[in-house]
C-alpha cells in the first residue's frame, strides 16, 4: 500500500460540478437514467477518463468502462465504480460518489505517475435506480447473466418508451458484447443511505453484503361507483383494498423485526376522482431481508393477506414479481483489502450489511466485490437534502484507493 493521497478538494469540485446536471431547486438532482441529463453526465465522464489517457468502452445496454493500463496486462483489471443515474427527486451523492471517488482514484494515480501491476477500470453502470426502467440494477444484472441483453431492450417506462429506444436516442448503445469487458475484482464506493454509521460515529462501512430484495407489482379491481349513492355495504373500493395491504405489508415486515422490511412505495388510483368510488388501484411491494427462507416466509404472509383482503372486498386481485435479488455475502479478500485500507487511516469502522441494493450485489455472483460505506446524513437518501460532508466523501475515497492498491499488491503478488 502507498502513501499516496487523494485531492479532497478536487473530488468536492468534482461533485459540485457534476451536480448542475439535471440539478432541481431544492438542491438535489433529477437525472433519470437515458435522459438527456444522463446523456450530459456520460460526456462528461467520457472527456474526464480521455484526458486521462483511459480507452472508454460502452457495452450494448450503456454500460461504461474506463480502463487504465497496468504494468501486467495479462492480469484482469481490478474494476470500482458505480452509478450516474438517480432518482427523480435523488440527492448529489447516491451513485455518483462512487464514480467520482473512482475518477478521483485515477487522477491521483496519474498525478504521481503510478502504475499498478493489473489495469484498473472505472465503471457506470447504467439504470441502478430503477426509477425509469424497472428493474433496478439492470445494466450491472446484464453484464453478470442474470438479465439477457433482449430483456432488458423490451422495458418500457411510465410513457412506454422502451429501454433500447432510450440508449438509442441518447447515443449510448455501444458495441461492446454485455459481459465481454472483463474484470477481476470489483470495489464500490457508496453513502451508506442508512443512519448506521452517523449513529455510531463510524467513518468507515466494512460491508459484509447486501440483503435480498424482492419486488411485486400488485393490482386490484373493484367498481368505480358515485359517492353519494352506493351504500357502504354494496361498495367494491379497491383503494380500501390497497390500504388494508398497505397495513398488511408493515405488519409482515414487523413480524419478521429486527431486520425485515417492508414498504408500499407507489400507488396509483383510477379513476382518481373526488366522487367516485376508486375502481382500480396498481401498487408497488418491496420486501428485504439478509435471509432468503426469511423472505419466502415474508412472500407467503404477504400474498395470503391480498388473497384475504381482496375476498372480504369482493375484489379481483393480480400479484406479479418483477424483481428478485437473492442475498449475498461479498469476497472475504475484497473485504480484508477494505479492512486494511480503512486501519491505515486511522478510520473507526463497522462491519455492515447492506439495506439497500446495489450493482455490487450482482457482480458478486460473477466476479470477487464488496463494497464502503461512508455516512449520510440522518441516515436520508432519495431526497435531494441527501448529505455527506467533503471530509467522509475524502475518506471514502481515500479508503478506496488504498482498498484497490492492497488488493493489487497481494492478487498480483500471488500470480507471480
Amino acid at each position: 500500500m502507498s502513501n499516496l493521497t487523494i485531492n479532497a478538494e478536487r473530488l468536492w469540485d468534482t461533485l459540485t460540478e457534476t451536480a448542475a446536471i439535471g440539478a432541481t431547486s431544492d438542491g438535489g438532482i433529477a437525472r433519470l437514467t437515458l435522459s438527456d441529463e444522463d446523456r450530459q453526465v456520460r460526456d462528461w465522464l467520457r472527456v474526464q477518463v480521455e484526458a486521462l489517457g483511459c480507452t472508454l468502452t460502452v457495452d450494448a445496454v450503456g454500460n461504461m468502462f474506463a480502463l487504465r493500463p497496468g504494468r501486467n496486462p495479462d492480469l484482469k483489471p481490478i474494476a470500482f465504480g458505480s452509478h450516474l443515474d438517480t432518482q427523480p427527486t435523488g440527492g448529489r451523492f447516491d451513485g455518483v460518489l462512487g464514480v467520482l471517488a473512482g475518477l478521483e482514484v485515477l487522477r491521483t494515480l496519474d498525478g504521481a505517475a503510478y502504475v499498478t501491476e493489473a489495469p484498473l477500470l472505472l465503471v457506470n453502470w447504467t439504470n441502478e435506480e430503477g426509477a425509469r426502467f424497472a428493474p433496478a440494477m439492470l445494466g450491472s444484472g446484464v453484464y453478470a447473466g442474470i438479465y439477457t441483453g433482449d430483456w432488458a431492450e423490451a422495458r418500457e417506462d411510465a410513457a412506454g418508451t422502451r429501454f433500447g429506444a432510450a440508449l438509442d436516442a441518447i447515443g449510448y448503445r455501444g458495441v461492446a458484447a454485455p459481459g465481454s469487458v472483463p474484470f477481476g475484482a470489483m470495489f464500490e464506493l457508496h453513502i451508506e443511505q442508512g443512519p448506521i454509521l452517523e449513529a455510531e460515529g463510524c467513518a468507515v462501512g466494512v460491508v459484509q453484503g447486501v440483503q435480498g430484495m424482492r419486488w411485486y407489482e400488485v393490482a386490484l379491481e373493484g367498481q368505480s361507483a358515485h359517492t353519494g349513492s352506493t351504500p357502504m355495504p354494496m361498495r367494491r373500493n379497491a383503494l380500501l383494498g390497497a390500504a388494508r395491504l398497505v397495513e398488511a405489508v408493515e405488519a409482515v415486515a414487523l413480524a419478521h423485526a429486527p431486520d425485515a422490511v417492508g414498504t408500499v412505495g407507489h400507488l396509483s388510483v383510477t379513476p382518481n376522482s373526488h366522487n367516485v368510488i376508486p375502481g382500480h388501484v396498481f401498487l408497488t411491494v418491496d420486501l428485504r431481508h439478509p435471509d432468503d427462507a426469511v423472505l419466502d416466509a415474508m412472500e407467503t404472509a404477504m400474498s395470503e393477506a391480498l388473497d384475504r383482503i381482496a375476498g372480504d372486498l369482493s375484489l379481483a386481485s393480480q400479484l406479479r414479481p418483477i424483481a428478485r435479488t437473492a442475498p449475498v455475502a461479498f469476497d472475504p479478500d475484497c473485504i480484508a483489502s477494505v479492512r486494511r485500507a480503512a486501519e491505515k487511516g486511522g478510520h473507526a469502522t463497522r462491519d455492515i450489511i447492506s439495506g439497500a441494493g446495489h450493482d455490487a450485489a450482482h457482480l458478486a455472483s460473477v466476479v470477487p466485490t464488496t463494497m464502503v460505506f461512508v455516512p449520510s446524513a440522518g441516515g436520508l437518501s432519495h431526497n435531494p437534502a441527501e448529505s455527506t460532508t467533503p471530509s467522509e466523501c475524502a475518506a471514502g475515497a481515500q479508503v478506496l484507493l488504498d482498498a484497490v492498491l492492497d488488493y493489487d499488491s497481494r492478487t498480483s503478488s500471488a500470480a507471480a
